[in-house]
């Protein structure tokens, strides 16, 4: 979720514009990942467990959107796109180097397959607790929709 809140996916003249293919992705949240991270260490319970955290619900990223406009009060859309023509944009402003365009295919590919849409229920086996919802992060992130860059 963080991304959505960074330089990594910003919110340019309204609207996030990354390709996704319409695809969802369960979101989750780095806080989520972290407490996963440090119950497993803290107090091990199954030694060869394996944890993929998701947030609770699959989500396109114009529902992101919806979710930042509405703790906002800001517009927000999702721009989709030809995922080449946005890696070779980026290579070419030099956000990134020519190789990362590898894991940019991977990643937008894993969103548009829905590759990664399924939620589990890691986070709140392992702490005990529900992970938390785009909405949720977004009302306790607006600032980074509402400051002034």
């Amino acid at each position: 979720m963080q991304y959505f809140a960074d330089a990594h996916l910003p919110v340019i003249d309204g609207a996030i514009t990354v390709p996704t293919g319409g695809g969802s992705e369960a979101f989750v949240d780095a806080d989520d990942i972290a407490a996963v991270a440090a119950e497993t260490l803290l107090a091990p319970t199954a030694p060869t467990a394996h944890y993929a955290p998701t947030g609770p619900q699959a989500l396109t990223v114009a529902e992101v959107a919806d979710s930042i406009t509405a703790v906002t009060g800001r517009t927000v859309a999702h721009h989709d796109l030809d995922p080449e023509v946005w890696i070779e944009s980026a290579i070419a402003a030099g956000l990134v180097p020519a190789d990362y365009a590898v894991m940019m295919r991977w990643l937008t590919g894993a969103i548009s397959s829905g590759n990664g849409s399924t939620p589990n229920d890691d986070v709140e086996k392992v702490t005990g607790r529900p992970p938390t919802a785009f909405l949720d992060f977004a009302r306790r992130n607006a600032h980074a929709w509402t400051a002034d860059r």
